[in-house]
């Protein structure tokens, strides 16, 4: 399974609109940092997780061809503020888009984008097929699924593992019900908005504290503020099993 890091940044992100921090400012490519989302490859199936409002930018630069499904984390619009540009594989494929998620985020799909789900004869816009999930394990195609409910401040948001990979974003709290589904994983991603506290985002510390306590054999942290600071020096400061994640990093578990 080959796991693409589309985004590793959040709506606070990089660059920001007249910021002229350091890390704004930086020439490193891996502090350019788009929203959150990853793609996930095996020999037969191609599914990316979440579509952020860099959806398009991110499946230009990784040349993706093919999509066949997209599982949704939550309703959040750094999330689900592509998902207008699925249109291009309602093309290529010839039939509607399957998007994974749970009753509340099919919801918030739907009231985003009420203008798809009206009766109109416009040819052209964006198919959906809504396939409801819960917290019980599913497959796409062959892949496995299992869900993991974290708490987004007081919002239920979905990680998910697959195999030995989990992926966390947006969480601030997990119960422990929900970490026994994450242990014996061998590969973690977790989001690390910035050392200082938040309400719904877990700091680097937090996360630290989290993969000490999963302990899986490598952390890469994700959703990654401007006050993250630079990929460079954050890399240096992290223990050598916790990796902040840069947009475009290919691994394969």
């Amino acid at each position: 399974m080959e796991i693409t890091f589309l985004g590793t940044g959040t709506s606070g992100g990089v660059p920001l609109i007249g910021c002229q921090c350091r890390v704004c400012k930086s020439t490193d490519p891996r502090d350019k940092r788009l929203r959150s989302s990853l793609l996930i490859k095996t020999t037969d199936l191609t599914v990316a997780i979440d579509c952020g409002p860099d959806f398009r930018q991110q499946m230009l630069r990784e040349d993706v061809r093919n999509l066949d499904a997209i599982i949704m984390t939550h309703s959040h619009k750094d999330h689900t503020g592509g998902l207008d540009d699925i249109r291009a594989f309602n093309y290529i494929n010839k039939k509607a888009m399957d998007i994974y998620c749970d009753y509340a985020t099919e919801l918030g799909i739907k009231d985003q984008y009420s203008y798809i789900f009206t009766e109109t004869d416009y040819p052209y816009l964006p198919q959906i097929n809504f396939i409801r999930i819960n917290d019980s394990p599913f497959n796409v195609g062959k892949l496995n699924v299992m869900p993991i409910e974290v708490l987004h401040g007081k919002m239920p948001v979905k990680g998910y593992r697959f195999g030995d990979f989990t992926y966390v974003t947006d969480a601030k709290t997990i119960a422990e019900k929900e970490r026994a589904k994450i242990r014996g994983t061998r590969v973690l991603v977790v989001n690390a908005l910035r050392y200082e506290d938040h309400y719904s985002h877990f700091t680097i510390g937090e996360a630290i504290e989290l993969a000490e306590d999963i302990k899986p054999e490598v952390t890469y942290l994700i959703h990654m503020s401007h006050q993250f600071g630079l990929h460079a020096e954050q890399e240096k400061k992290l223990p050598p099993h916790i990796r902040p994640a840069y947009d475009g990093l290919k691994i394969n578990v």
